[in-house]
């Protein structure tokens, strides 16, 4: 059996997403998996002679590219479960949006058999697959009658646990994925290809979007970060971004000085109203909520972003919060708001 690919180590997450922050944040993504610049280091007996010993080099010779892996293999996931993978999947089912975009990216799409649910669905490609999940549970029959040979789930409760082990017990390799950063997500995305036996395209993929946020990251920089609100839902209680989650992350690289709030994803408006932030950026959908009614909203006149106009809109916030391929695009998109020109 191939090795196991294990993924970095990652700090505990408990606590359930808020339900309505639930629709607005795909929470799938993906984790660690193999570092995409492994170093290989050669075995010397403990025996070996001098003249046995590969003399030091100034200039190292070019490491040989590690081969992908090959089936059977096992996969650590972000949950710690050791998951088998016997052979090549054909039959893929996809449990979270993120994972959804991930496998028509990588090649994979037309071995995608069913998805979840998905308020923003992407890629169009995908439209016409059989819904076995919503954001309130998973249609394990269904599953089963479409005889998945793998399926990406989301951790975090994302997918429900009871769903994930119920395939489980039913034969079928479920691997569970979560992001709480850039890098875990990119990683997801090569975890994922990984499993699908794609692992070049998602290796291709992720390197491209790496040198891509780098570039983008240089341009903000330097720049004066404003302190910045970006609002999920304000619709009954207001929800914005976890400290140390992927959001927050995103928002630091495009020049922002995010306020941020626990895992709750709930933040209270007196909170909101002593942070006082200079920008709000709008991720709940420009068509949804405008600046003229976070204006309207009682106490939130006072707000430095209000008295100045800087209500600004996201106009996919799905690129924002979702840790799939489109991050990149996402990532530019909080940029031109919060720095517009700054890209040119």
């Amino acid at each position: 059996m191939a090795a196991i690919h294990r993924p970095r180590a990652r700090r505990a997450r408990s606590g359930l997403v808020p339900p309505l922050a639930s629709l607005l944040i795909p929470l799938l993504a993906f984790l660690a998996a193999c570092s995409p610049s492994a170093v290989v280091v050669p075995t010397i007996p403990p025996d070996a002679t001098a003249s046995q010993v590969p003399p030091a080099t100034a200039t190292p010779a070019a490491p040989t590219p590690t081969p992908a892996p090959t089936f059977p293999l096992t996969i650590l996931d972000d949950e710690g479960t050791a998951v088998a993978v016997a052979a090549e999947p054909q039959r893929i089912v996809s449990l979270t949006p993120a994972a959804t975009e991930t496998l028509f990216a990588i090649g994979a799409g037309d071995r995608v058999v069913a998805k979840v649910e998905d308020i923003a669905a992407y890629p169009p490609a995908a439209d016409t697959l059989p819904i076995v999940a919503t954001y309130q549970g998973v249609n394990v029959e269904q599953v089963v009658a479409l005889e998945a040979d793998l399926v990406i789930a989301g951790g975090n409760f994302f997918t429900p646990p009871d769903a994930i082990a119920q395939l489980r017990d039913l034969g079928i390799p479920v691997i569970v994925l979560y992001a709480s950063t850039i890098e875990e997500a990119l990683s997801g995305i090569e975890r994922v290809g990984i499993a699908a036996g794609a692992a070049g395209a998602a290796a291709d993929l992720t390197a491209a979007m790496r040198a891509e946020i780098d570039q983008l990251a240089a341009k903000t920089s330097g720049l004066v970060k404003p302190k910045t609100f970006y609002e999920i839902d304000a619709t009954t209680r207001i929800y914005t971004v976890p400290a140390g989650s992927l959001y927050a992350e995103m928002l630091t690289l495009a020049g922002a000085d995010p306020i941020t709030t626990d895992e709750s994803y709930e933040i209270s408006l007196e909170e909101l109203i002593i942070a006082d932030p200079e920008v709000i950026l709008l991720g709940d959908d420009a068509d949804y909520t405008t600046a003229a009614d976070v204006a309207a909203r009682p106490g939130w006149e006072g707000i430095r972003a209000v008295k100045d106009g800087n209500v600004r809109p996201i106009p996919a916030y799905v690129l924002v919060t979702r840790p799939g391929p489109r991050l990149v695009e996402g990532l530019r998109a909080l940029i031109e708001a919060l720095h517009p020109g700054v890209l040119g």
